[in-house]
């Protein structure tokens, strides 16, 4: 570990993965406290595989991958969106089938582009010491978008996420915010894909935030919590990968399990003893009544 720290003064390629990481987070854990409270994972999931099709089909034609991503990631959540509205029986079919398209499609394009694309399968399996300087203010400028979006329209997203009849019955055009929703979810997985890439980044979205959710129970503080554990595990997977050379990403993902894990155990205990206190409390209520 201190090895790390002796490094991040000297490089400036760590310099920038941290940075990378610390944005990462704060998308990490603004929308995925929605996605956790929403139930949403799965789409999410599925807007993040299908966003190698854009990915391949950018780097094809000569164009940056990450706005490939971007314009992936928000067609799909649209399609997703509509589909859930339209009929919501077909939902987990589209998901899946968006799921295997995408990559597929991604596959066939990088199949086709000359050249190894090294830089295309980072993406797949995240690197997090190879982000560009560069992508430092794409990653940013995603994240501006993010808040202001959140911060302009958070009561019509917290009627959304816990209650939509009722938000239809007091006037909130629910089917605008909720495919609104699922295109701050794809800017999201644009955010983490640099971070963790592609395949790992539902485990960085959902578990931050899942922990979050174990000890408050108010959406604004479980946003702010899951940014802190976002940014704690990334920065502590980045220099516990450091030192053996393994790869980041993993890391990153194992350290956030471990965390939900002994948080999921920890609340579990917790419960039992209150439950337990509870019973203790009112036997001896009752014995002293009687």
């Amino acid at each position: 570990m201190s090895e790390f720290f002796s490094a991040l003064l000297e490089h400036g390629f760590l310099q920038t993965a941290v940075a990378a990481a610390l944005l990462a987070s704060i998308g990490c854990g603004v929308m995925g406290s929605y996605v956790v409270v929403k139930r949403i994972a799965f789409i999410a999931g599925g807007i993040a595989h299908s966003v190698l099709g854009g990915m391949g089909a950018a780097v094809y034609y000569g164009a940056d991958p990450l706005s490939g991503a971007l314009a992936a990631a928000i067609l799909a959540a649209l399609l997703i969106g509509w589909v859930r509205l339209s009929w919501q029986a077909q939902e987990d079919t589209l998901i899946g089938a968006l799921w295997a398209i995408g990559m597929a499609v991604g596959i066939l394009f990088i199949a086709k582009t000359p050249g190894y694309q090294a830089d295309l399968m980072s993406y797949l399996f995240g690197n997090i010491l190879l982000v560009p300087k560069e992508s430092l203010w794409f990653m940013l400028t995603l994240d501006i978008a993010l808040l202001l979006v959140v911060g302009a329209y958070h009561r019509q997203f917290l009627a959304v996420v816990f209650d939509e009849e009722f938000a239809r019955l007091r006037g909130v055009p629910v089917a605008f915010f909720y495919l609104l929703l699922l295109v701050l979810v794809a800017v999201t997985v644009v955010l983490l894909i640099q971070v963790v890439g592609l395949i790992l980044v539902l485990a960085l979205l959902t578990l931050p935030a899942a922990v979050a959710g174990h000890h408050v129970h108010s959406l604004g503080r479980m946003m702010l919590v899951a940014t802190l554990l976002g940014s704690l595990v990334s920065l502590g997977g980045l220099a516990l990968s450091y030192a053996p050379d393994l790869p980041a990403g993993p890391t990153i993902i194992l350290l956030a399990g471990a965390m939900y894990v002994m948080s999921a155990l920890v609340t579990r205990l917790m419960s039992r003893r209150r439950a337990q206190t509870s019973v203790s409390t009112f036997d001896t209520r009752r014995n002293a009544n009687d």
